[in-house]
């Protein structure tokens, strides 16, 4: 059944008149990631959300986060968070949900799991009852927190802060923002070696390269108290490790973690069938265990003989503690090590015995896993007569560390064991584009909603005749983008705020063409100057030099000439080369302009809002930039506070300096406030993906950096510094041409010195746009 979004409009816009635009992007991002039944639950979610009274702030958050949240841990985690929500919210205020929101996708990627979430958000809930004035400063420091504390390592080191400073509201917050000394010493304390969610990727191309295919991977959190993970196990088709491992007697935990993904994923690869559990006890199960453990990791190492340096050392790492444990566990850990140890020497009678027995069994029979039935009940048979045999408690403490716990290899008379290829939650939303003849043949499906497994889209816009207009313009709708999400910089703490401003790329409607001819028309006479600086920049291909001392090759006339000269008896000109030289612009540039209210005025000294001298500017230098032959791309932006960053392309790289580009060019239109980073950063992928080697991206602006919800001015300033920083790493080179006369205090320290132009004469920014860009290029 199709989820119509249009049954959910109107209690989301009672909130927030604005949250139109964002909720059908949103929508569109979370048809891909969630299954119908997810959808229903985040547009309700939504829909409870916004009758909760606490403001759009929280609502919106949940819209463009939600998301994020289900494409890293799956959809069915959206009813637990709403419920999760709806108790905090007699216990924190709007804002501090509306936070919780915004963190929520850095624990979800960071924790990897749902029900490690789940369990998060119970830790969350505990606080809001012991340290409510902790949770806002925690949230915003979350992602540092995450990158070095597993889930259990986070509970303890809020739950101590919590009852350190229960009443001392004031040290509360400092210590939740990691700003006093105990903070960071209880942080460092309950820090682990190797969190998973670090070395995760790896492990699946490592697994790949293996064997060949790919073996799902999922983080499960250790016991909370005692600092201990669980051990690995698999719940088909999944395999589980520990969120962290630490060294283990001189191996590091990157190590630990490949030894036991590789061991479970042998489990997967070569235990075809499972084994029957009937009629034995626990201490036999361990024992049979022990030997399929053998079994497979001796299939593996016949594959992939390097697996056996991999496995071994773990063994061999604490074999000198063996002899202080319990005998049973001493004499287990020993047959272990001997059965994947060939050349190990042992004065254990029982022991050789028992690793004769496997090898000349596992010859004959290696992927019969009753081999591991029968050798497991015989040693068992064995061992009782001459140990005592420890409870499964103590024999679950036996030292080899990667290993599962081998609940996969069973087969209960109550379960029914089958392989099965792993499913996602969802399938992904497919688009394609389609030609007018299929798009007139289904345009009147009544069957298909936002949610359709399949979009078709039109390359050009759809005309109807008998309305002479097109279907958006029919039905009222503009595209909307999906949303994208980039952080932004927080200079008081000195860290990135993940996935804090979302980006959609929105269209203008278009103007007249002939306005734009107008505007060449009447700057005629600076048009006729670039042409001839147009004509210098041309790229001349490749260009021969004669008469070089070094060259490609030898010219020959002027060879000729020297051996005459040296005949008769005169010193011969040594230039006698023929020099090379490429003469090609390598080279893209992206015109940025800010749309901002501001644009609308007119400035002092000019009879035209800026917004009009901006076009006209555009215009010539896009004109300019047309008879080089560089490519170019013209975009705008605008915002109107952090979850709405409006991105406007007028002209694209691939796209031509047409009438189309020319009526979008014509048609833009100021409004809302000025969100410069996200701009910039959304401006940047599109420079990255072009293949020149120079990249430039040119801004025009009338002012500083300033949104809606923002009171701090330096924090949009040195978050655009940061972002330009950023664009610099990656080689693309960010240029301001500010209209604002006092941006001297702001713009250098921003863009850096010689990477920004302020024009005092308002007037003659049509000629000193594409006059700057020549001295750039040229």
């Amino acid at each position: 059944m199709s989820i119509n979004l249009e049954d959910y409009r109107d209690y989301l816009e009672r909130v927030e008149p604005h949250i139109k635009d964002t909720l059908e992007a949103c929508f569109h991002e979370a048809g891909r990631v969630m299954s119908p039944g997810g959808l229903r639950n985040y547009i309700e979610g939504a829909r409870v959300l916004s009758e909760l009274g606490r403001g759009s702030e929280l609502v919106v958050s949940y819209i463009q986060e939600m998301p994020l949240v289900a494409k890293e841990v799956g959809d069915e985690i959206i009813p637990d968070v709403v419920t999760s929500v709806m108790k905090l919210a007699s216990m924190v205020s709007g804002g501090v949900i509306a936070a919780l929101f915004d963190s929520l996708p850095t624990a979800a990627s960071r924790l990897g799991d749902a029900d490690l979430l789940r369990q998060y958000l119970a830790l969350i809930h505990q606080l809001s009852a012991k340290a409510p004035r902790g949770l806002r400063p925690m949230l915003q420091h979350l992602d540092q927190l995450f990158d070095k504390l597993t889930l259990g390592g986070l509970r303890r080191w809020a739950l101590w802060g919590a009852q350190a400073h229960g009443r001392d509201f004031e040290n509360l917050a400092k210590y939740f923002g990691l700003e006093t000394a105990d903070s960071l010493a209880v942080l460092q304390k309950e820090r682990r070696g190797t969190l998973f969610v670090d070395t995760q990727r790896k492990l699946n191309f490592y697994l790949r390269a293996l064997w060949g295919r790919d073996f799902h991977l999922r983080p499960t959190a250790g016991d909370y108290e005692t600092r201990e993970g669980l051990k690995p196990f698999i719940e088909f088709p999944v395999i589980y490790l520990p969120d962290a491992f630490d060294d283990y007697g001189g191996i590091s935990g990157k190590e630990l973690y490949r030894a036991a993904c590789a061991h479970a994923a042998a489990h997967l690869a070569y235990t075809k069938k499972p084994i029957s559990a009937e009629a034995l006890n626990p201490v036999q199960m361990f024992m049979i265990g022990l030997i399929e453990d053998a079994r497979v990791e001796h299939l593996a190492i016949r594959q992939f003989p390097g697996l056996r340096q991999l496995w071994l050392p773990l063994h061999e790492a604490d074999s000198e503690g063996r002899e202080s444990r319990d005998p049973a566990l001493s004499f287990l850990e020993r047959l272990a090590h001997a059965l994947l140890d060939a050349e190990l020497e042992t004065e254990d009678s029982l022991i050789r015995e028992t690793v004769a027995a496997f090898r000349e069994v596992f010859a004959a029979r290696p992927d019969d896993n009753q081999i591991s039935w029968d050798l497991g009940v015989t040693l068992y048979n064995k061992v009782k007569d001459r140990l005592a045999l420890p409870s499964l408690r103590i024999l679950e403490g036996i030292a080899i560390p990667y290993r599962d716990d081998n609940r996969f290899i069973w087969a209960f008379a109550e379960q029914f064991w089958e392989q099965a290829e792993y499913a996602p939650a969802s399938e992904r939303q497919v688009r394609r584009k389609v030609s007018v003849m299929e798009m007139v043949n289904e345009v009147d499906c009544e069957l298909a909603g936002d949610d359709a497994q399949e979009v078709w889209t039109l390359e050009t816009p759809f005309h109807l005749d008998q309305e002479g207009c097109t279907i958006n313009e029919l039905e009222g709708k503009e595209p909307v983008s999906d949303p994208y999400h980039y952080p932004e910089w927080d200079y008081q703490v000195q860290l990135h705020r993940p996935n804090w401003a979302t980006v959609l790329e929105k269209r203008q409607p278009g103007g007249e063409q002939a306005l734009i001819e107008q505007i060449l028309m009447e700057y005629k006479p600076v048009a006729s100057r670039l042409k001839h600086i147009i004509d210098a920049l041309q790229p001349r291909g490749l260009v021969r030099q004669r008469r070089q001392e070094d060259g490609d090759e030898i010219d020959l006339n002027a060879a000729i000439r020297a051996m005459i000269d040296i005949r008769m008896g005169e010193m011969p000109d040594p230039r006698i080369n023929i020099r090379y030289i490429r003469k090609t612009r390598d080279l893209a540039v992206l015109v940025l302009l800010d749309l901002s209210e501001s644009t609308n005025e007119t400035l002092p000294g000019s009879d035209r809002a800026v917004i009009q001298l901006a076009r006209e500017a555009t215009t010539l230098l896009a004109w300019a930039i047309d008879g080089i032959g560089d490519p170019f791309a013209i975009h705008g932006f605008a915002s109107d506070g952090r979850h709405d960053v409006q991105y406007y392309r007028f002209k694209d790289f691939d796209q031509s300096f047409d009438d189309q580009a020319k009526a979008r060019l014509a048609g833009m239109q100021g409004g809302l406030s000025t969100r410069m980073g996200a701009a910039l950063r959304h401006a940047g992928k599109f420079l990255l993906r072009q293949p020149q080697q120079k990249k430039l991206l040119l801004l025009i602006s009338d002012g500083e950096p300033a949104d809606i919800d923002e009171r701090d001015p330096q924090y949009l300033r040195f978050d655009t510094k940061k972002a330009v920083e950023e664009l610099a790493t990656v080689g693309v080179m960010s240029y301001c041409l500010t209209l604002d006369p006092e941006a001297d205090e702001y713009v250098s320290r921003i863009f850096g010195p010689n990477r920004y132009t302020v024009v005092d004469h308002v007037q003659r920014l049509p000629e000193r746009l594409p006059a700057l860009f020549v001295s750039l290029t040229g």
